[in-house]
C-alpha cells in the first residue's frame, strides 16, 4: 500500500505569527500619463510588486485612468497577500521637479483599491 505524504504549505514572504502584522511600502506614483504601483520592503531596496496601469488597459489614452489604477493596485493587493504582506505604508508623489507637482488622476483610486481590498 502506498501512503500518500502530504507537503508542507510552501509559503512566501516571512515567517511569523499569524495574528502579527507584516508592513511594506506602497510607493503610488501617478503622473498624468500611467500611475505606478510599487511595492517593496520596509528599506525600499527588495521589490514585493509592481504594476501599472498600463499594463491592465490596452489603449494608451487609459493608462493613467482611475479605472486602470485601481485594476493595477487591486493585482498588488493579491501579489501582497501571497506573500503574507496585511499592513502598507503608503508614499503618494506626482510627476514633480519643474511640471506638475499634483498627482495624476489614478492616485486616489489606486490608494482607495489598496484600502478596500484588505490591506490596512
Amino acid at each position: 500500500k502506498k501512503e500518500k505524504k502530504e507537503k508542507p504549505v510552501e509559503r512566501k514572504g516571512p515567517r511569523v505569527k499569524k495574528d502579527d502584522p507584516v508592513f511594506a511600502v506602497a510607493h503610488i506614483y501617478a503622473s498624468f500619463n500611467d500611475t505606478f504601483v510599487h511595492v517593496t520592503d520596509l528599506s525600499g531596496r527588495e521589490t514585493i510588486a509592481r504594476v501599472t496601469g498600463g499594463m491592465k488597459v490596452k489603449h494608451d489614452r487609459d493608462e493613467s485612468s482611475p479605472y486602470a489604477a485601481m485594476l493595477a493596485a487591486q493585482d498588488v493587493v493579491e501579489i501582497c497577500k501571497d506573500r503574507g504582506i496585511t499592513h502598507v505604508h503608503v508614499k503618494l508623489r506626482a510627476t514633480g521637479g519643474v511640471r506638475s507637482k499634483t498627482p495624476g488622476p489614478g492616485a486616489q483610486s489606486a490608494l482607495r483599491a489598496l484600502a478596500r481590498n484588505g490591506l490596512k
